[in-house]
C-alpha cells in the first residue's frame, strides 16, 4: 500500500520517537538499584522498541534515536530525577497522539495498536517509585520558608545598609541560622508524628533552604559594594526563577497545576519583600542610621 508523503513523514517521526524512548528507558533501567523500578523501565524500553518495529515495517528504514534528545534527557535525569523525565516524555507522547490521529485514514490498525500500547505504558509509569517525591512536602517547606523569610530579610536591609557586602554578611548569617533552625524544627515535628524517616525529611528541608539562601545571597557577593540596587534587582529575578523552576518541576513530576502555584508563591514572596523593604527604610530613618 502506497503512503502519502505526509503519512510517511509522520510514521518516520513516530519511529524515531519510539527509538528515542527505548534508548532512554533502557538507560534508566540500568541506573536503577530498586529492582521493581528496573523491571518497569526494562518493560517500557521493550515496549518502545516494539512500537519502533511496527513503524519500521512500514517505513522500511532502520532509523536511529534522536541523540541530542537522549543526551538532554539523561542530563535532566541527573538534575530533576527520573519521574520528571518520564512525565515529560508522557507529555510529548500526548502531543504526538495528534499525529497518530492523522494516520487513521491510511493506517487504522497501526494507530489503534499504538493507542492501546500507550495506555499500557501509562499504567507502567504509575508503578514507578522515586524517593525524592516522597519528600516534596519537606522541600516545599524549606523552599517556601527560605524564599519568604530571606527575601524579606534581604529586602529589608538592602536599602538600610546600602552596601552589598554588609547585606551579604547579614544574609549568610541569617540564612545559615535559619537553615539549622528549620531543619531541626522539621526533624522534631516529624519525630513527634512517629515518622521513622524524620532525619531524611529534615535533611531535604535543610538542603532546600540552604540552596535557596546561597542563590539569593550570590548577587550581593558578585556586585561591587555600591551596586546594591542592581544586586537587589538580580535577587528578585532569582526569586522568581526559583519559584518558576520548582513549580514547573512539581507540575510535571506530580501532575499538579502550574500557574496557580507559581502565582501564589511569587505573590507571597514579593509581598513580604515589599513590606520588609518599607520597614527597613522606616527603621533606618527613625533610628538615624547612616552607613555611607
Amino acid at each position: 500500500m502506497a503512503l502519502s508523503q505526509e503519512t510517511y513523514d509522520t510514521v518516520k517521526k513516530a519511529q524515531i520517537d519510539e527509538e528515542t524512548g527505548a534508548a532512554i528507558y533502557g538507560y534508566l533501567a540500568g541506573k536503577q538499584k530498586d529492582m521493581k523500578n528496573r523491571s518497569v523501565f526494562s518493560q517500557m524500553s521493550s515496549d518502545e522498541a516494539t512500537h519502533a518495529g511496527v513503524w519500521k515495517n512500514i517505513t522500511g528504514e532502520d532509523l536511529k534515536p534522536n541523540r541530542g534528545k537522549v543526551l538532554l534527557l539523561k542530563i535532566l535525569t541527573v538534575i530533576m530525577g527520573f519521574t520528571f523525565v518520564v512525565k515529560l516524555m508522557e507529555k510529548d507522547e500526548t502531543v504526538g497522539q495528534k499525529r497518530y490521529e492523522r494516520l487513521q485514514a491510511e493506517l487504522p490498525q497501526a494507530a489503534k495498536m499504538m493507542e492501546d500500547e500507550h495506555v499500557h505504558e501509562k499504567e507502567l509509569c504509575d508503578m514507578l517509585d522515586e524517593e525524592r517525591l516522597h519528600y516534596v512536602g519537606a522541600m516545599v517547606l524549606g523552599l517556601n520558608d527560605a524564599l519568604v523569610e530571606l527575601t524579606g530579610a534581604i529586602a529589608g536591609v538592602t536599602f538600610a545598609l546600602a552596601n552589598t557586602r554588609l547585606v551579604a554578611m547579614t544574609g549568610i548569617i541569617t540564612g545559615i541560622s535559619a537553615t539549622l533552625s528549620m531543619a531541626a524544627s522539621n526533624y522534631l515535628a516529624e519525630r513527634a508524628e512517629g515518622n521513622s524517616m524524620a532525619l531524611k525529611s529534615s535533611a531535604y528541608t535543610g538542603a532546600a533552604y540552604l540552596v535557596t539562601v546561597a542563590l539569593l545571597v550570590l548577587p550581593y557577593l558578585l556586585f561591587p559594594s555600591n551596586m546594591y540596587v542592581a544586586a537587589f534587582a538580580v535577587m528578585i529575578v532569582t526569586v522568581l526563577l526559583i519559584i518558576l523552576f520548582f513549580n514547573y518541576y512539581i507540575s510535571v513530576a506530580k501532575e499538579e497545576p502550574f500557574l496557580r502555584r507559581f502565582l501564589e508563591m511569587a505573590g507571597i514572596s514579593l509581598s513580604v519583600a515589599v513590606i520588609s523593604f518599607v520597614i527597613g527604610i522606616v527603621a533606618k530613618n527613625v533610628l538615624g542610621i547612616d552607613t555611607l
